[in-house]
């Protein structure tokens, strides 16, 4: 039996999940999602709480449990709060620049590129912070991902598009002699 499978969700107030013929639908005051559930597993709602129940004996029964409830909670967590990703732009003239749909990126090549932001994902620069937000995790993690692929940071002199808390392990250069 899954542990993450296991929990409750709970529900805010200003939330509604409903289930309709296998597809779960969450809606509030964010805006509105939806996810198929998977073959072998139930959602049960009651009052401000949800359950997912595996009702399959498969062999990935446990992981599917687990995942369910995780794309369950995430609708949840998605309509009610938000999700945000935050990159750290670093290196001498790289810069972002937010122009209506899309994202200008200056990374120290010879073009500017530009990253079109998908419906519902929004972007904030301060300095050289690149804040990515939207109420679809999978949507959010996407964009921040493809905008890091643009320019990994390096591990000589750090420089590059990074997440705020990534931890880039830094190496030693050329040394003299010997």
């Amino acid at each position: 039996m899954s542990r993450v499978g296991k929990k409750i969700i709970p529900i805010p107030k200003g939330v509604e999940l409903k289930v309709e013929s296998r597809r779960v639908s969450a809606k509030g005051p964010k805006g509105e999602l939806h996810c198929d559930l998977l073959d072998g597993i139930e959602l049960d709602i009651e009052d401000e709480r949800a359950t997912v129940r595996l009702t399959s004996t498969e062999r990935n029964g446990s992981a599917i449990h687990g995942l369910s409830r995780a794309l369950v909670n995430n609708l949840v967590e998605g309509v009610s709060n938000g999700f945000a990703k935050t990159l750290e732009i670093i290196g001498t003239g790289y810069r972002a620049q937010v122009q209506g749909s899309k994202i200008v990126l200056n990374l120290g090549f010879s073009h500017p590129i530009e990253h079109p932001l998908p419906q519902g994902v929004a972007a904030v620069v301060e300095g050289n912070k690149l804040t990515i937000s939207g109420i679809d995790k999978a949507v959010v993690g996407q964009v921040a991902a493809d905008i890091r692929r643009y320019r990994p940071p390096e591990p000589y002199k750090g420089k590059g598009v990074r997440y705020v808390d990534e931890y880039v392990r830094r190496k030693a250069g050329k040394s003299a002699g010997a």
